[in-house]
């Protein structure tokens, strides 16, 4: 059995669950997702838990129970918690603000990037080198995260560039550096 996919979910308090067929949808205090489950897996609400079971051993029914389990858990933390990440900018005069729902970043190109916030994401920029999305949906942050980074991703000779907060740069020795 898979040790991801027979953990029971736990709905919180003031989390809203309704099971409807294949569709989960989970409704708190950050919003409401939904999630469609594959039909090889079987959904059971009882008691403020959820519990998602598998019908074989196959390997594709073993994949998606894990899966929509991991799903399902992300979901229920995403309504109460909600997800963030942080990126850095890094570089002589590169800068981000925010104009009404608009990122508009100064990144060393000749003209200024600018994104608009999508639906369910929200984008905070506490000062000039900091910019911090965050949201309900983890697939959603992570992806806006990333498309951010893209922008500018981080370069190793010099260490500019857009990083998560977390990552490190591993620097290169220019060509002076060689003997």
């Amino acid at each position: 059995m898979s040790r991801i996919g027979k953990r029971p979910i736990a709905i919180p308090a003031g989390v809203e669950c309704n099971v409807d067929g294949q569709t989960v949808t989970i409704k708190g205090p950050k919003g409401t997702l939904t999630q469609t489950v594959d039909k090889i897996i079987a959904i059971e609400l009882k008691d403020g838990v959820m519990t998602l079971t598998r019908p074989d051993d196959t390997n594709k029914s073993k994949a998606l129970h894990g899966l929509y389990n991991s799903l399902i858990t992300n979901m229920v933390k995403g309504v109460t918690e909600g997800y963030s990440k942080k990126l850095e900018i890094n570089g002589v005069g590169y800068r981000a603000q925010k104009q009404g729902k608009d990122l508009v970043m100064n990144l060393g190109y000749s003209h200024q990037v600018i994104m608009t916030e999508p639906e369910g994401i929200t984008i905070d920029v506490p000062n000039a080198n900091t910019i911090i999305v965050s949201g309900a949906d983890k697939q959603k942050v992570g992806q806006f995260a990333a498309v951010v980074r893209e922008k500018r991703l981080p370069e190793p000779y010099k260490g500019k560039g857009i990083k998560y907060d977390y990552e490190h740069i591993r620097r290169k020795e220019g060509k002076a550096g060689k003997a």
